[in-house]
């Protein structure tokens, strides 16, 4: 607001000090320095005192000036803005409750943006923003209600930097709600919601109560989300959108610049079928509606006191669509999509279903097959699959499948009044028709969607999903039920078999049980694991009493052994040495582990044995051994082609995504390295020693150990320095392991005393100078594209960049190994690169051999870099 100050008061009050007469004062600030030395000069008989006094109340007079215009304008803490008044980019406006303010922030490119955000939380967390692309670029921009009935935010040239739309207000006002929505309203209109322009109407990168997304059909304009370019940092628009779709049955899909990845699937009346995580999210109310007029979908909170939030983002790790709660002061991320591998959009091609429990994850449903079948083998299912038998309309019938994410909609049929049988009935007289479903599964189902063409991005699910009908031919049907009695009758006896086998088993580890209580204390743990137990006899024939002929290796847990069972069995015996330095602990951790996993790229344990003294894993025998035994050996190495390595890196790939996100349990292996990479016949690779691995638990993302373990040059720096792991680890010891896969060379351990480069340091320093295919292992032959390795070599170093935070997740590590030309971010710098000041540490001078195992290091004895 404009002020003003009486400039001929002050000098009265100045000539009164000094006696001046009245006919000398002045009217004009601008002379007041002047005057005073005139002053001065004619009074230059005044005592020395009074001529200092003077020389400093011209000074005080200055900044009492300036204090006067600092404080008359003050910060606005109103919920409004009139006509008259401006909002500059030291003010605010804070809504009537508290909850949100109106006001300037900067990016990290020091423009000015005009953003709505909550009141007092910490980090500052902005749900709006108005001039997203167009920012003020210094502090003296402003806002202020326009000519023209509307509002207009000024850069310091007064040129409209944005504005809102015109209205034909006679007095506008602009009023920040306890909503978080901003309005523009007439003050003469006594109407609570008569808006004349609302911030709603134009989200940015966040939904919160109350906002909606959709589509106005009936004047054809959209409301979606947009991230932000960097997040937290500029806010212009990103390449990441959420937009809905409103063709045949609508459904929201998350896009890339215009590449799809990933969809929410239709409404089913409770939540989007792909998102089945919204069935949890307590305390919230889920709102979907779409008629002729148009499709909008918003959610409010049942209790006033929760704070959600759902934004799009621009995250390296891909979770681009994340919802919030705010929990004891502190943000908490609820749930995300992408979720997991299946959330990724067509992973298997027409007629194919993703299961992310099962392996691979993508299989054709019954009565068709894959359509290439050799693409298929090697990962690539983008082709989908086919029908077995052709169709015939007339006998055709229709599988019933349970739990699933229906397949794309934006060109079906659809009606909201059928029932699901009358839906069948239509789908089965109509020729064209693929499949059919219930739109709404709330009160036993109603309403007809139908399917016309191929069946795309289909995903089953534990619990939840829907149910989907697929017309299959009579021939593939009735394979089915004609064996239906006999699979009964066989599954029946099966079970009794499996009962008597496992009373049986009971009784014999009860017995064991009865034995053991006689034997050491750590023994008695492990009687209760639900694992076959083999007797210390039975392994000694097996191993040749444990021969040097047949011993496989050795690691810090002990020997392994290769052995051979009666029934003629190949077995792979890891036996506990006494001197081990892993005991008990890490042994009873490894198995209680290894019970719970079964995953095809990870090795499979038989059984175990405790028995006088000794402890044993029992192991499927991998006839090629470790990685490192074949890789890092120039007369094997030629055996590994880049197709081989390629599917070695693929697999180790889907094995840790497997143990991060879809077992039963999250784990953290913290010892992932080659020579712990074993390849069965086909080279296929399986992870294994999962004796320092760690479960995480609920939401747990990270923990803290002072008992450092792991191998050198496999260790991510936030875990040597500071005990800190987490997924991001393992992602780390991966990304060293696809730099070894290439190179064929070992990535050295970190020592001051040795100044050639290790493994990182130099793919980085060919990277930065274009000369990176120089370091390709000469064995890998000439089948190779020069794309596809660049592109590998470009994951490994994002996988082993220096902060945690920058790493990729193993999902998205997937999608890029799996994408023809994916768009990735450019690697930072390595862990451990480019540093040759490390002190002298046990990591550092260790005169120990490169491929054994660190388990007991102690943080305190780190120095810092």
């Amino acid at each position: 607001m404009p002020v003003s100050l009486d400039c001929s008061a002050v000098l009265s009050f100045m000539n009164k000090l000094m006696n001046k007469s009245n006919s000398q004062k002045h009217s004009a600030c601008s002379t007041l320095p002047s005057k005073l030395t005139t002053t001065i000069t004619h009074y230059s008989l005044l005592s020395t005192n009074m001529r200092i006094f003077i020389t400093h109340l011209n000074y005080l007079i200055i900044l009492v000036i300036s204090f006067f215009f600092f404080f008359i304008i003050p910060s606005t803490s109103s919920d409004t803005l009139t006509g008259t008044q401006n909002l500059t980019t030291n003010q605010t406006l804070l809504s009537q409750n508290q909850s949100f303010v109106l006001g300037f922030f900067r990016g990290s490119n020091t423009n000015y943006y005009l953003g709505i955000w909550y009141n007092n939380i910490i980090p500052q967390t902005i749900v709006w923003v108005a001039n997203r692309d167009n920012p003020v670029d210094n502090s003296t921009g402003y806002l202020k209600i326009g000519d023209n009935g509307n509002f207009v935010l000024l850069n310091s040239s007064g040129n409209p930097a944005w504005s809102s739309n015109q209205t034909s207000a006679k007095n506008p006002v602009l009023q920040l709600l306890d909503t978080g929505n901003l309005v523009l309203k007439d003050s003469s209109d006594k109407t609570n919601n008569n808006y004349l322009w609302q911030s709603f109407d134009y989200p940015t990168d966040t939904v919160i109560p109350g906002m909606k997304i959709g589509w106005n059909l009936d004047t054809g304009t959209e409301k979606h989300l947009t991230s932000w370019k960097i997040k937290g940092e500029d806010p212009s628009s990103g390449d990441y959108t959420l937009k809905i779709d409103y063709h045949g049955l609508p459904e929201a899909f998350l896009r890339r610049n215009q590449t799809i990845i990933f969809r929410t699937g239709p409404w089913n009346g409770e939540r989007f079928s792909g998102v089945p995580e919204m069935k949890n999210n307590t305390g919230l109310d889920f709102n979907f509606s779409y008629d002729e007029h148009g499709v909008w979908y918003s959610f409010s909170v049942t209790n006033l006191s929760l704070l959600s939030r759902v934004i799009v983002t621009s995250d390296a790790d891909g979770k681009a669509i994340q919802r919030y709660m705010l929990i004891q002061g502190s943000w908490n991320k609820f749930w995300y999509e992408p979720a997991d591998e299946c959330d990724y959009y067509r992973q298997c091609g027409p007629y194919g279903v993703c299961d992310k429990n099962a392996s691979p994850i993508c299989k054709c449903m019954q009565g068709f097959r894959p359509k290439n079948q050799e693409a298929w083998n090697l990962g690539d299912r983008s082709d989908g699959c086919v029908r077995n038998t052709v169709l015939n309309c007339s006998t055709d019938k229709f599988l019933h499948l349970e739990h699933i994410k229906l397949p794309e909609t934006s060109s079906v049929f659809m009606n909201k009044s059928m029932t699901l049988d009358e839906c069948g009935s239509l789908c089965k007289r109509n020729c064209s028709c693929t499949a059919y479903a219930n739109i709404d599964i709330r009160n036993g189902g109603s309403g007809c969607v139908m399917w016309l063409d191929q069946l795309m991005d289909m995903s089953v699910f534990a619990t939840y999903g829907q149910d989907l009908f697929v017309r299959l031919a009579a021939a593939d049907i009735g394979s089915t039920s004609s064996n239906k009695n006999h699979r009964v009758v066989l599954a029946t006896g099966i079970s009794l078999c499996a009962l008597v086998l496992v009373l049986g088993l009971v009784a014999i580890c009860y017995l064991r049980k009865k034995i053991k209580q006689k034997s050491r204390g750590d023994e008695r743990n492990m009687d209760d694991l639900e694992l076959p137990m083999f007797n210390f006899d039975t392994l000694m024939m097996a191993t040749n009493s444990f021969s040097q002929d047949n011993k496989l290796g050795q690691g810090g847990f002990g020997s392994v052994y290769r052995g051979r069972l009666i029934e003629g069995q190949e077995i792979a015996v890891k036996r506990l040495s006494e001197d081990s330095r892993q005991g008990v602990t890490e042994f009873e951790n490894e198995v209680k582990l290894m019970v719970k996993l079964q995953h095809r790229n990870l090795v499979q344990l038989l059984g175990c044995c405790i028995e006088k003294n000794e402890k044993m894993l029992v192991y499927e025998y991998m006839e090629n051994r470790g990685l490192d035994s074949i890789l890092f050996d120039k007369s094997k190495s030629l055996l590994l082609n880049w197709e081989k390595r390629f599917n070695i890196i693929y697999g180790i790939a889907r094995g840790l995504l497997y143990l991060h996100q879809d077992s039963r349990f999250r784990i953290i292996h913290r010892d992932l390295k080659t020579s712990n990479i074993l390849l069965d016949i086909e080279m296929n690779p399986k992870i294994s020693d999962f004796g320092i691995a760690r479960i995480f638990y609920n939401d747990q993302t990270q923990a803290k150990t002072v008992r450092v373990v792991g191998t050198y040059g496999y260790m991510a720096p936030e875990y040597i320095m500071g005990g800190n792991f987490s997924e991001k680890s393992d992602v780390f010891s991966f990304g060293v392991i696809v730099l070894e896969i290439i190179t064929g060379k070992k990535n050295r351990r970190f020592s001051n005393n040795n100044d050639e480069l290790n493994l990182l340091e130099n793919v980085w320093r060919h990277w930065h100078e274009g000369t990176i295919l120089t370091l390709i292992d000469p064995f890998i032959g000439n089948l190779y594209t020069e794309a596809e390795i660049v592109r590998c070599i470009h994951i490994g170093l994002l996988c082993v960049q220096e902060c945690a935070e920058d790493r990729p997740t193993m999902s998205l590590v997937i999608l890029m190994l799996r994408s023809e030309a994916p768009s990735m971010p450019n690697p930072k710098i390595p862990g451990f690169s480019a540093r040759k000041n490390y002190p002298e540490t046990d990591l550092s001078s260790s005169k120990q051999d490169e491929s054994r195992s660190v388990n007991q290091v102690t943080i305190t004895l780190l120095n810092a870099r």
